[in-house]
């Protein structure tokens, strides 16, 4: 029986992960009487022993509440950690200290919520004997071993309601509007949010784009009568002829390249050639803010409630993952390293084309 619970939330915040510590804690202490750790700063925490006792007071109130009541950090990898002695930076490997800070606590078991690095390294501490429980978050979608994550319908609807917003300036001025979101190598938030949104031009990391045929696409438009395009642009998105565009580098960080700029790129390719005045709006963090939607509040509580049965019932080394509409299980072994792209011939694909969608291939 397990008494003692750890549980922390990594890498990038996204809308969902508060209705996540909730669901835990409350199913946790409610029914089985846990005693519930909550580790600050994702892996930061748990290096340096920094934790809050959680308990059905202080998660109360936090189910429509965007973003972490523990913080988060997507830098701090346990087992190539960054430590500054004497004006030198080095990275060492302090698995070995997290285990035994664990073992003083006497906390039994972990459940580690995030993306793919986070459980990556849930993935390593399950290899080395530590009884781990993964929930998967990312508002990327781009986790092979759950058909979705939490926080990207909420970050889908977030793109859809900005490219409602950017026709009706579009169509008043007779301008392009592109829209640049994120998804890092994945499609999915461009793709679900232009279709919903009615763009006329999507555009992925999955099809690389030919620009001329971006920018024949908005003249088509304009022959037609149809005075205006909405671009939605992937951040990951590339020319058939370039690589993805990169906004800056972070070298300390285990994900050191920073995507932006295509949306800019791209607007100034449209104007040299088709014409337009070309508008670019670029979506950034909004995505990763705000209330979670009644779709994300859902599935976070069922992860959260399905990631204390597992670990009650002893069964780790596992992440939680929804499969059709059931929630079940799959091994970290299974559920990292790989990434869940866009299939340029898949249904949503064709069925955009069928109704007009441009993806400039």
């Amino acid at each position: 029986m397990i008494k003692k619970v750890g549980v922390l939330t990594g890498g990038g915040d996204c809308p969902g992960l508060n209705p996540v510590l909730r669901a835990i804690v409350k199913s946790g202490i409610n029914k089985y009487g846990w005693e519930i750790i909550g580790f600050k700063d994702g892996y930061h925490g748990l290096v340096e022993n920094d934790f809050i006792k959680l308990n059905p007071g202080n998660v109360s109130g936090i189910l429509d509440r965007g973003g972490t009541i523990l913080g988060s950090s997507n830098r701090d990898n346990p087992f190539n950690y960054k430590v500054v002695e004497k004006d030198a930076t080095k990275f060492v490997d302090k698995s070995d200290q997290v285990i035994s800070n664990l073992k003083d606590m006497g906390i039994e078991a972990m459940i580690l919520i995030g993306g793919d690095g986070t459980l990556t390294s849930g993935r390593d501490f399950a290899r080395k004997g530590l009884k781990v429980i993964g929930v998967p978050k990312t508002i990327d979608n781009d986790l092979s071993a759950t058909d979705l994550t939490f926080g990207f319908m909420t970050a889908v609807e977030t793109a859809t309601e900005a490219i409602d917003k950017l026709h009706s300036t579009a169509e008043s001025h007779h301008r392009v509007m592109v829209l640049e979101v994120m998804g890092r190598y994945a499609g999915w938030i461009a793709l679900e949010s232009g279709i919903a949104g009615g763009a006329d031009i999507i555009l992925i990391p999955e099809i690389p784009f030919d620009i001329q045929k971006v920018a024949a696409k908005v003249l088509g438009r304009k022959a037609a009568g149809k005075t205006f395009s909405i671009v939605v642009a992937a951040e990951g998105a590339k020319s058939i002829d370039g690589e993805v565009v990169v906004s800056h580098i972070v070298k300390d960080s285990p994900d050191p390249i920073r995507l932006g700029g295509i949306g800019q790129k791209v607007a100034n390719n449209l104007t040299t050639i088709a014409g337009f005045d070309s508008r670019v709006t670029v979506l950034g963090h909004l995505q990763r803010g705000g209330s979670p939607s009644a779709f994300d509040r859902i599935l976070s509580t069922r992860f959260g409630a399905a990631a204390v049965e597992l670990a009650q019932s002893g069964d780790f080394g596992k992440m939680v993952s929804l499969k059709g509409n059931e929630i079940t299980a799959v091994s970290l072994e299974e559920a990292v390293g790989k990434l869940k792209t866009v299939n340029p011939q898949g249904e949503l694909i064709r069925f955009a084309k069928n109704i007009g969608v441009g993806f400039g291939d």
